[in-house]
């Protein structure tokens, strides 16, 4: 079968390449499944490029998302049936025409969520709704997201509405805030332009935002930091910008703030399965009645990866891009 396979860590656009390799053979309690759709994620380059927490042996192969069809059950597997469509997210290797995954791992998807959606449903929807659920917010609190026109702070706006949640949301160009109202996403301010703190006061009415998540590292950090209330918290969820923040000492000692860490993968690890029921029910829900949305940029074949690649870096970019064999 085909995959995408790097040999060495570098720029994902020049070192994935398809190859042939043994088509993969399901073991006890797992499934072999037929590739349909798989997004390319931040995390999902930046393995290839070997700079995240995950470090592959190498050759290896890509990608941890995806849709498809069972195609053939390992021994002892009873619940799913060839045939079927399955989501899975967090299994390694997907980037590929058939990939093996831990039965347990897959979610059979309703005939009412689209390939498009059912691709993308796990690790950035199901990543947004376990960070909101984290945050200890009730209905009618306050919080403050930068990159908010990133696929996960859409969702958060979107999730977090949903439960009555405030959400100002902060973009670095102003072009963003128009992306965002398109898809009725309010309360967006550029910080590209003079007084942009003021604008955030304005939105809240002086209301506390009581935690701030970023997304971006570097001064973004410090720009959440500043705007949280006394006693707030300041959720570190990404780097898109820098590995490392620049946060003012006095904003960590006067507000008595407190700064944290948020790692789906291994929040998703230690969660019970009583709450990933709940909140993959919540998620479900929400993609029915429209309260969120999962917009495809484009779809690429593997054989033109160097595109996709670029593609997924191109700013302003609205949706997922997607890969197919």
């Amino acid at each position: 079968m085909k995959a995408l396979i790097h040999p060495e860590f570098g720029n994902p656009a020049q070192v994935l390449t398809v190859e042939e390799i043994p088509t993969p053979q399901p073991g006890r309690g797992e499934v072999r499944v037929r590739l349909t759709l798989s997004p390319i994620h931040n995390h999902d380059l930046l393995t290839v490029s070997g700079d995240y927490g995950f470090t592959p042996e190498l050759p290896a192969p890509a990608g941890t998302e995806a849709v498809g069809v069972v195609d053939a059950l390992g021994e002892g597997v009873t619940h799913l049936e060839v045939g079927q469509r399955v989501a899975v997210g967090g299994v390694f290797g997907v980037w590929a025409e058939q990939f093996v995954a831990n039965a347990a791992a897959l979610i059979p998807m309703p005939d009412s969520i689209p390939d498009e959606a059912a691709a993308q449903l796990i690790a950035m929807p199901f990543s947004a709704i376990s960070l909101l659920d984290s945050l200890d917010l009730a209905a009618g609190d306050w919080m403050i997201q930068n990159a908010a026109n990133g696929a996960v702070g859409r969702l958060v706006a979107q999730l977090a509405g949903a439960r009555g949640i405030n959400v100002v949301g902060l973009v670095r160009r102003e072009a963003g805030i128009a992306e965002l109202a398109a898809q009725g996403i309010e309360r967006i301010v550029a910080t590209d332009t003079d007084g942009w703190q003021e604008r955030v006061a304005a939105l809240t009415g002086g209301a506390p935002l009581k935690v701030g998540i970023d997304s971006v590292g570097g001064q973004a950090s410090g720009d959440v930091l500043s705007q949280l209330a006394e006693n707030g918290t300041l959720v570190i969820f990404g780097a898109m910008a820098s590995p490392t923040m620049e946060i003012g000492s006095g904003d960590v000692i006067f507000k008595q703030a407190t700064i944290r860490g948020f790692w789906g993968s291994k929040v998703s690890a230690a969660m019970s399965d009583a709450d990933r029921g709940r909140l993959m029910g919540e998620l479900l829900a929400r993609l029915s009645d429209g309260t969120i949305t999962l917009p495809v940029e484009a779809t690429v074949a593997f054989a033109d990866i160097a595109d996709a690649v670029r593609a997924h870096y191109t700013p302003g970019r609205a949706g997922k891009v997607m890969l197919k064999p």
